[in-house]
């Protein structure tokens, strides 16, 4: 092959005119030990096929990691950093670095250097060969270096990845990780809404809804004590819970749909039930007294459904939404209502009305999945073709 008097081919200069940018998204509160050692080293990964993008998000700093980060982006081009007014986690410098980002590829590191960036090449390389459209790290398949510290964050780690692997059908080993590598599009799709350490089990729930293509791969670990500056707490590790549960609910096996919604539903049954009684020991009847503890158990029930299940945007407008809700209600409710007037004449009150109960509890969850809140963003994202325009440098 023809080779130039610079040494490169005609094939070498076409590969290196189509480097693929990777944006590299560093959240960073009170660093100003690691920052620079963590920058320096990302820049080291670029090579003739990979540049870098790298996002500094100084998340209203109290030492001097914004003027050290002001001093790198004026030292280095690939270098743009942004700032907050005031400090709003990890989960927010996150959303605020990933909406600027301008490569193909979206990458997280942290700017306490408990990750090595080297490990960020190998991560990358499902994506670059178009098997994988997520990669997530994992600290416990790995055969790299790892310090070893704390058995209990070890042990809930691996708890809460087998909770949020329940909820979202997949099987990870590592969902806490800070390593998760996406195609741009994918990231720049998803609204993240946590501020804070919610940001991990809440991306992991996204991009599980949304059946793309992810990959795992092992990982070093360098981590720090609390006195070197680790920052999560056990307070994250509840909210962590929560954000499984949460962001997960909407998409989880129906199995799984239905015991949440049985749930909800018996906690709406045991109000409908007390109402009722508590009507009748006022002297109203039994029909009054059934669609009175009814209605109240259904406005309930709603708010439970969208808060915990449903959560996700309905198809129908929130006037819509509500309309459907109602129509659901009242056929339930007259159900309700006549089997337990009917069952009332031949059993005590309260046994006909848990009775009628558990199969207007059945019902319920049919509406409501079906009709109410049946999700209209299930399967809106589409992979782009092969042949898509890369960004370039």
């Amino acid at each position: 092959m023809e080779r130039r008097s610079d040494g490169f081919s005609r094939n070498d200069l076409e590969r290196l005119s189509r480097r693929t940018i990777m944006s590299v998204v560093v959240p960073c509160y009170n660093e100003e030990a690691t920052l620079v050692g963590c920058i320096e080293s990302l820049l080291r990964i670029q090579d003739a096929m990979l540049n870098l993008e790298i996002i500094i998000v100084d998340d209203a700093s109290t030492d001097n990691s914004f003027a050290l980060a002001r001093s790198l982006e004026s030292k280095y081009s690939e270098i743009c950093v942004l700032a907050h007014d005031r400090n709003k986690g990890k989960g927010a410098a996150l959303r605020t670095g990933f909406a600027r980002a301008m490569g193909e590829i979206v990458a997280v590191q942290d700017a306490d250097l408990e990750y090595d960036p080297l490990d960020l090449r190998r991560l990358v390389r499902p994506i670059l060969e178009d098997k994988a459209d997520v990669v997530i790290g994992s600290r416990f398949i790995s055969t790299g270096e790892h310090r070893v510290l704390y058995f209990w964050h070890s042990l809930g780690n691996r708890c809460l990845t087998f909770l949020s692997n329940m909820f979202s059908d997949l099987n990870l080993t590592d969902m806490e990780t800070c390593y998760k590598v996406f195609k741009r599009e994918v990231i720049q799709s998803i609204n993240i809404q946590e501020d804070r350490f919610g940001f991990e089990p809440e991306i992991v729930a996204k991009v599980a809804a949304m059946r793309v293509r992810i990959y795992e791969q092992g990982i070093s670990y360098y981590g720090r004590t609390y006195e070197e500056g680790k920052k999560i707490g056990w307070k994250d590790g509840l909210r962590a819970l929560y954000c499984i549960f949460h962001y997960n609910a909407p998409k989880t096996p129906l199995p799984i749909q239905i015991a949440i919604y049985c749930c909800i539903g018996g906690i709406s049954a045991v109000f409908n039930l007390l109402v009722f009684l508590g009507l009748l020991a006022l002297g109203i009847g039994v029909p009054v007294s059934a669609s009175l503890a009814y209605a109240l158990a259904a406005i309930s029930n709603y708010l439970l459904c969208i808060t915990f299940l449903f959560r996700h945007k309905a198809r129908w407008s929130s006037i819509g939404e509500i309309v459907v809700y109602t129509i659901v209600v009242l056929v339930s409710g007259i159900i309700d209502v006549a089997l337990t007037s009917a069952l009332s004449a031949g059993m005590s009150p309260a046994w006909a009305k848990m009775s009628a109960s558990v199969v207007v509890l059945v019902i319920n969850f049919y509406g409501r999945k079906r009709f109410v809140f049946p999700d209209k963003s299930a399967g809106e994202w589409k992979p782009q073709s092969k042949g898509h325009t890369k960004p370039t440098v």
